[in-house]
């Protein structure tokens, strides 16, 4: 069953303050925690667009939101696709935009799907099954030079080159085909004392991957952006709280833009990571 537990839900309803004839969009629908909770507080005459680009995730959302058929529109795209899947709904102008980053707990425990260091399986990572890109791609065919750059930046691993040395050696040979074969080549390109500390050793490479393999920078970018033009058109004043899971390269992303939200963090009852929330007006 696709469940996923949803990070600073009742915050982010608070601080959407929903309208029950407003209109908003969860651009991260998910297991369909955030959106529930907006269209319990939406009456028949409010409307939540809810965007995922995991079709697994989609139609799990759509069994639990049933009885919310009325006011929920679902929609199967990345939401680097907001304005443009918008205005084929006829939608130019709403109250709230949401935002919950990350790879969900669904993902991590499907095994075949390849995003966790603790399970041994195909490299995958891609949350559209629908993309060509894979991890696999990534591991094998990006020169050393790229595996460094996205192991720093958005995994901010201290010995990138060492790893992408391990893994640039090991592919010579033969491909690297699954996760546990990574894991290994990773803890290989660590110091044994560094690999006693911080958690998995893994654990950022394995999110440097991800958001390499699904662009979540640059569409996180693309939607933020979109998001800020439709929300508050005409010039009402209206506020949108985005929560952001495991945020750091996220957070870096953000204070490049033209706007500059404030950020909290908080620990949840998410043993897989924190989240930073943020709000912009």
């Amino acid at each position: 069953m696709f469940e996923h537990y949803s990070v600073l839900k009742s915050e982010t309803i608070n601080h959407l303050d929903v309208d029950p004839e407003g209109i908003y969009v969860d651009c991260t629908l998910g297991g369909g925690g955030h959106s529930e909770a907006i269209a319990a507080a939406l009456t028949g005459k409010g409307r939540l667009i809810s965007f995922d680009q995991d079709e697994i995730a989609l139609e799990a959302a759509k069994e639990r939101l049933k009885k919310y058929e009325d006011r929920v529109t679902f929609v199967h795209a990345n939401f680097r696709q907001l304005e443009e899947k918008l205005a084929e709904l006829e939608v130019t102008d709403v109250d709230g935009v949401i935002y919950d980053l990350g790879v969900s707990s669904p993902q991590l425990d499907v095994e075949e799907r390849g995003f966790s260091y603790h399970q041994n399986a195909p490299l995958d990572m891609r949350m559209n099954q629908e993309d060509e890109l894979s991890a696999k791609e990534v591991i094998n065919e990006w020169p050393y030079e790229d595996l460094v750059r996205i192991f720093f930046k958005y995994g901010e691993e201290k010995f990138s080159k060492q790893i992408a040395r391990k893994i640039e050696a090991a592919r010579e040979s033969k491909p690297i085909e699954t996760t546990g074969e990574l894991v290994e080549l990773i803890k290989e390109g660590i110091p044994a004392p560094a690999r006693r500390k911080g958690g998995h050793p893994a654990k950022r490479i394995f999110q440097a991957i991800r958001i390499a393999v699904n662009d979540e920078l640059g569409a996180f970018q693309d939607s933020l952006h979109q998001a800020a033009r439709v929300v508050g058109v005409g010039g009402e004043d209206r506020c949108d709280h985005f929560p952001l899971s495991r945020g750091s390269p996220v957070q870096a992303s953000v204070q490049k833009m033209e706007f500059q939200p404030t950020f909290t963090e908080k620990h949840t009852n998410d043993p897989r990571g924190k989240t930073a929330a943020f709000s912009f007006s």
